[in-house]
């Protein structure tokens, strides 16, 4: 099974590229991980139309395999604990497809993005910014997967 991320938003600040990676590469290498950025659309100040969220939703979906299970992460979605989390990670695992998590963009995604999603994941009931988003996902996936190998880096 891989699994990656699909985000958009092609530049962050260096704190998250740096606290991210220092996740990242501690994933087991079965997992195949990689990340997968999508510009964000440009906006206007006074754009309240939904063409840039259907523009994004258009490439997320141009990136997804019909074979991968989708979990959307949305502040919308289902709070699990780390051992949930863990839990959830290994019977996805078990269902033998590859994983695909999605962050969207500024205004969330698309209607046929939430549509095409197996799961939605909320990190917190917190409105969080996009890059804070993606450290926080590379945390809990790593602390999943030491739950489940037994590995110290999780302490009750």
């Amino acid at each position: 099974m891989h699994i990656r991320l699909i985000a958009v938003g092609d530049r962050q600040p260096s704190w998250v590229d740096e606290a991210f990676d220092t996740y990242s590469r501690r994933f087991p290498r079965q997992w195949g991980f990689r990340l997968d950025r999508i510009a964000t659309v440009r906006r206007t100040k006074n754009d309240k139309s939904k063409s840039a969220m259907e523009a994004e939703g258009e490439q997320i979906l141009a990136k997804t395999n019909a074979d991968e299970q989708l979990v959307l992460l949305d502040e919308r979605g289902k709070q699990l604990t780390s051992q949930a989390l863990a839990s959830r990670l290994s019977d996805w695992q078990s269902g033998g497809r590859h994983l695909c998590f999605v962050i969207g963009g500024p205004d969330g995604v698309s209607p046929a993005c939430r549509d095409r999603a197996d799961f939605i994941w909320s990190l917190s009931d917190l409105t969080l910014p996009h890059g804070l988003a993606r450290v926080l996902f590379a945390e809990q996936m790593y602390r999943a997967w030491s739950l489940q190998t037994g590995h110290p880096y999780h302490r009750e």
